[in-house]
């Protein structure tokens, strides 16, 4: 992949390759996103405590980008989730075999923003859902788009979402989010951290990440933070 250690260790390069990477834009392009309906099903305001949330979807980078800019969201940390500690590296899970995905865990306030807005958010900018293993031009199991629910009624939000969308047709084709028990997230490395704020320049960053964020300010005006 080029996508990370090009871009990271080799700013030039990376500016080099801006042009042949616009297919990628294209390709992202063609998903186009909209405000999608909320979940009918969700979960009631609660006052008790902050919630997690985990998803994948593509590079952790964007969709911790879209999440640090949610009102009501703490804090969010790019991880990996599906696989166990001893594979939960950046090396290895850019193999494609460990059944990791790069994810995120969304720290949240429920009295302010609701798991089923979280999913709203994330399926109406944060990735395409459609695509089986891939997002934009990044390919790989470790790429799939995936759900980890925390508990009985994180599962019955999620389920019942996706059957919400696929009976309203919102997508032009079958949506292939997984809908997984989370059974540990392991936090990235520091260098993954905040990546989007910390390299704002990356072409990755302006052709892949930089869209989801403007369409969520778009979409979801009274949703959007400047960033935690």
């Amino acid at each position: 992949m080029i996508r990370p250690r090009l871009f990271r260790l080799f700013p030039f390069a990376g500016a080099v390759l801006l042009a042949g990477l616009a297919s990628c834009q294209s390709a992202a392009a063609a998903h186009e996103a909209v405000r999608l309906p909320a979940p009918v099903v969700d979960a009631a305001p609660s006052t008790a405590h902050d919630e997690m949330a985990v998803f994948a979807g593509g590079c952790f980078w964007g969709i911790e980008a879209v999440f640090e800019r949610v009102k009501g969201v703490h804090q969010v940390t790019a991880g990996y989730s599906g696989g166990t500690a001893s594979t939960a590296h950046y090396d290895e899970v850019s193999d494609g075999d460990t059944g990791h995905a790069e994810s995120v865990q969304v720290e949240f306030d429920p009295s302010r923003v609701s798991y089923g807005t979280l999913l709203q958010v994330f399926f109406s900018v944060a990735l395409n859902p459609t695509e089986l293993n891939r997002q934009g031009p990044d390919r790989g199991t470790q790429y799939r788009s995936v759900i980890f629910y925390g508990n009985d009624e994180q599962k019955k939000i999620a389920t019942g979402y996706i059957a919400q969308l696929t009976a309203a047709h919102a997508f032009a084709a079958p949506i292939v989010t997984q809908v997984v028990p989370l059974t540990a997230f392991y936090p990235a490395e520091a260098y993954h951290q905040h990546y989007y704020d910390l390299h704002p320049h990356n072409p990755y960053i302006v052709i892949n990440d930089a869209p989801k964020v403007a369409h969520l300010q778009r979409l979801f005006p009274e949703l959007y933070q400047a960033s935690l």
